[in-house]
This record gives structure tokens, sequence and C-alpha cells, in this order.
């Protein structure tokens, strides 16, 4: 039977599985329609979503997925970094069945890297950290983690990642090794740098600045001509047609 889990469930492993892009628009009568049930159990999921910075709504717009901002970002990360090395730092050693079950993980990573299903390898890669959670027997911080995992993804996909998918699998294998060995200081290291290549790895360029041209076009003349003349004169040609005032009421 459809319920607000479900949906909430079905579209954060979208996100993970980076079918579901930032900026995506998701309309309740939609949704309804694709999992056959009310648009009030669709807005019950797309609230709790929202609850967890991974949807969002405007009066204009609807509900789409978030487009994260640099800050957000930087925040998102630092979160996970907070979240996940602290849950490592007072891990418990790993029992038989947590470390099988991580192994069976990194398994499917390594079966996924090998095919050409990027969705799935996405959704492994990022789920290691729920699962390794879990594991570490803190189901509420996996929780928490999922959504912030499911941010991140998406940052990776807004700021295009060039983080390698094998180096991330490489990673979790270091971190599951160290924490097999009782190593936890070093699990805690490889987790930190882990999350923090990940980050550096990002396209963080500058914003645009969205009034760039008419700040340009609305510059005092002078200002307007001094670059013109500047270029002109470092390559040592004239100045034939200079800047002229443009006419506001044509702007504005």
């Amino acid at each position: 039977m459809v319920s607000s889990t479900l949906i909430t469930q079905r579209i954060v492993e979208a996100v993970l599985a980076q079918r579901l892009a930032p900026g995506t628009r998701l309309g309740e009568q939609s949704l309804a329609l694709l999992f056959d049930c009310s648009r009030t159990l669709v807005r019950e999921a797309l609230v709790r979503l929202a609850d967890r910075g991974i949807v969002t709504v405007s009066a204009r717009r609807g509900w789409y997925v978030v487009q994260p901002s640099h800050e957000e970002a930087r925040e998102a990360f630092e979160a996970r970094r907070v979240i996940e090395t602290g849950l490592i730092r007072r891990a418990r050693p790993l029992n038989k069945p947590a470390l099988k079950r991580l192994q069976q993980h990194l398994a499917e990573e390594r079966s996924a890297l090998k095919g050409e299903d990027v969705g799935q390898r996405s959704y492994l890669l990022g789920d290691f950290h729920v699962c390794l959670a879990e594991c570490l027997g803190n189901h509420l911080l996996a929780d928490t983690l999922r959504g912030f995992t499911a941010k991140t993804t998406l940052i990776a996909m807004l700021y295009q990642s060039t983080h390698d998918a094998m180096q991330s699998c490489s990673d979790h294998v270091a971190i599951v090794d160290a924490l097999a060995r009782g190593d936890i200081a070093q699990a805690e290291r490889l987790m930190e740098e882990h999350i923090g290549q990940v980050q550096a790895a990002l396209r963080l360029a500058p914003a645009e600045d969205p009034l760039a041209s008419l700040r340009e076009a609305l510059a005092p003349v002078g200002a307007a001509t001094r670059p013109l003349k500047q270029e002109a004169n470092r390559k040592k040609i004239p100045v034939t047609h200079p800047v002229t005032e443009t006419y506001l009421g044509a702007v504005l």
C-alpha cells in the first residue's frame, strides 16, 4: 500500500541515483497519478522532504528539487563531516553481522563500478554512509545522514563534481578495513579525508552576477569609456568609436 513514507523513500533514492536533477519540478498531481494515491499523501511526503532540505516550494513554481547555493554546499558537507567522524569516534567494535553487511555493500559497489548503470553506482556510493551509520548502531543519525547524503549528491550534480567513483569505493574499503582492525582513529581520519576530497572536487565557480549586463550599461559614461581607452592604449590603436551614453528610456 502506498504511503507518504514510501513516496519520500522513492524520491530520496531517485536523488541518490542522480535520476532527479536539481531544479526538477515535482507536481503534486503528477506524483499522485504516478503512485496512484491522493494528493494529500504526496503533499505529506513533499513536506517531509522539505524539512530535510531536499525539496522546496514556491508560490510561482510549486514543488521542486532544491538547487543548493555555495554556502548551503559548504554547510551540508560540514554537517556530514561532523556526524560521520563523530559516529566513528564513538563507535563500538564492529560485530560480525555488521562487518558482513558492510563487506557485502562494498562487493555491490565494486560490481556496480564494472557495469554501465550510473544510477545504481551513484546510489550505492552514497548509501554506503547510511549503511555504515546503521552498522555502527545509530539508526536515528542514519536517517539524518540519508537526507544529507541526498543533498550532497544534488550538490555534486549541480557543481559538476570531478571526484572519481573508483576512488570513493577505495576510500570506503579503507574505512571498513580500519574499523575491522579496531583502529578507530585511522577510520575517523580516513572518513575526514574522504569527505574533504569529495567536497574539494566540486567546481564551485564564483556565482554569476545576474545584473552584470545592466550594471555595465548603466555605469557612468567616464567609467564605461575608460576600459575601452585602456585597451586601445595597450594595443596602441586609436579609439574611433567611443562609448556613448545610453538613453535610459529605452532601458528602464
